[in-house]
């Protein structure tokens, strides 16, 4: 059946070629791209150009957006939809704005006495309600690698959690996927690492302490760790590793162990 939406996809891919000297230099520069397949890899490539042309990147002195430095972001920014269909994920936002460095944000917080308290915290990126996301451009600069790192998955983590409303770490969960395997999955190891920094707040966690924050940025945590050190999450919460790789329709520790034996880059490194 002819598609309106996909004429216009199809359009604005013909328009915006993405040169292959160009996207081999972005493919360098992002190790979590590796073990991607052909197909894979195209259909990255094709949704990086659409996502570019669908939001706004907005670039504050100090940052320098070329089409490699899009690209770049764009890559990261649509790994996690890779497998996710043509349903518009990311429909929450039209903007991203790049600071240079950590920025300065206003912060609120009421307490269980009702009382609110305000401050101003430095932060690397946000995610707003029906609003922009913003991210440190040194941040997204580090991103990319084995390492359990990646800003701009953790703050899009929070968009697709704020699809049900509040980022609450309950995203719009997949038919067949259960609800109740979920929340048991993510309350046990959210709850597991409270009882480690509870009892020693200088614990060595096996993932980032961050988490432990709230149920929201324990998914966003989570998600980073996913598709960027899964053999590290995948042994600390196997239980989580694999909601998560029921939601991303993705096997991330399957391709990094894939890599692992097949490619002499990997093979002396168990978290590269």
């Amino acid at each position: 059946m002819w598609s309106l939406g996909g004429w216009l996809k199809r359009r604005t891919l013909a328009r915006h070629p993405v040169p292959d000297e160009l996207w081999a230099r972005v493919r360098q520069r992002l190790p979590i791209l590796d073990g991607l397949s052909a197909e894979e890899d195209q259909r990255l490539r094709d949704c990086c150009v659409l996502f570019l042309q669908d939001k706004t990147l907005t670039a504050l002195d100090g940052v320098n957006l070329d089409d490699e430095s899009r690209l770049f972001l764009a890559a990261q920014a649509q790994l996690p939809l890779l497998a996710l269909g043509d349903l518009n994920w990311y429909q929450g936002f039209h903007e991203i704005v790049l600071y240079p460095d950590d920025f300065i944000s206003p912060q609120k917080h009421r307490d269980a006495s009702g009382i609110e308290h305000e401050w101003d915290g430095e932060h690397s990126g946000e995610a707003w309600s029906q609003g922009p996301v913003i991210l440190a451009w040194a941040g997204v600069l580090s991103s990319g690698g084995w390492e359990g790192y990646n800003l701009v998955i953790h703050e899009l983590a929070h968009k697709l959690d704020m699809l049900n409303g509040d980022a609450n770490g309950m995203p719009p969960l997949h038919q067949g996927m259960a609800v109740k395997q979920w929340t048991d999955a993510m309350q046990s190891a959210f709850d597991d690492l409270n009882r480690q920094l509870d009892a020693d707040p200088d614990a060595e966690t096996a993932i980032d302490p961050y988490a432990a924050e709230d149920p929201g940025e324990f998914f966003a945590v989570t998600s980073e760790y996913f598709f960027s050190a899964p053999d590290v999450l995948a042994q600390a919460y196997p239980a989580v590793y694999q909601q998560l790789s029921a939601f991303y329709r993705q096997d991330t520790l399957g391709r990094l162990t894939a890599l692992q034996q097949q490619n002499p880059v990997y093979q002396a490194h168990t978290n590269v």
